[in-house]
């Protein structure tokens, strides 16, 4: 059996703990500071709650098909890729020799070269569940807003507000791990140079994913005194807890 170099079993180990690791992080850092996700599930409960109001809802169902085709695009995008990395299964050896020109490249044996190829499928395997789950998820909140109660129970209201709210907060966690997959697809791709290469990238990679979820710019708009207060009316709990990172406090 064809053997694998130490430095490419850990370079694979080094890239799964980034991907998983930095995935645990995130969930459990947004239940205590502000963050992307937080920001938009509480905008998107205020969306909901407004919605109950209008008898035309016309706008919200095209809000929500706009969400739902950013879904597909990345979904049908991942199919056309993997069709491309299913080719490339069949023409190693032409690949191998056109990356085997550029500079700083390491010259990999077939194996190697099928198992780096393989990796990239699996990716965007994942990835493309992520988004049709996603697709799927999108579709049953049009289909709740079409359903959405006419009554003037508050306790009626704030159950369906609940409920449409935690499915479109999936549907976009789901969006967000599969572009997340994308991501560190790039970063994969560096691996077909150089093994360290890889490395640095993923970490890269991980840096840029976390400074957009918890320090962006978006972030700190999103959660201003003027954006939060003003706007949503939200409990002074939830205030403090975006604001713990977005230098409003």
């Amino acid at each position: 059996m064809p053997t694998i170099p130490w430095v490419d079993w850990f370079v694979i180990a080094w890239f799964i703990s980034c991907w998983a690791g930095y995935t645990w992080f995130a969930q459990r850092k947004s239940r205590k500071t502000a963050s992307l996700v937080v920001a938009m599930r509480i905008y998107r409960r205020e969306w909901f709650k407004r919605m109950l109001r209008n008898e035309n809802r016309i706008g919200d169902v095209a809000a929500m098909n706009s969400l739902l085709t950013g879904s597909t695009f990345f979904a049908s995008t991942s199919m056309l890729i993997l069709g491309g990395l299913v080719a490339m299964l069949g023409t190693r050896e032409r690949v191998i020799e056109v990356v085997a020109d550029f500079p700083f490249a390491r010259r990999d044996s077939e194996f190697v070269w099928l198992i780096k190829i393989v990796l990239l499928i699996a990716i965007f395997v994942y990835a493309f569940f992520k988004f049709t789950w996603s697709i799927r998820q999108f579709n049953f909140c049009a289909v709740m807003i079409g359903a959405a109660p006419q009554t003037d129970r508050p306790e009626e209201q704030e159950d369906f507000v609940d409920t449409i709210t935690s499915v479109a907060s999936f549907a976009a966690e789901n969006f967000n791990h599969g572009l997340r997959a994308f991501y560190l697809a790039l970063a994969a791709l560096t691996w077909f140079l150089h093994p360290w290469l890889f490395v640095a990238a993923s970490a890269i990679v991980i840096y840029i994913l976390h400074e957009r979820e918890f320090g962006s710019e978006t972030l700190h708009a999103l959660t201003r005194p003027s954006s939060i207060d003003q706007s949503l009316h939200l409990p002074d709990d939830i205030l403090r807890k975006l604001r713990l990172t977005s230098g409003a406090a």
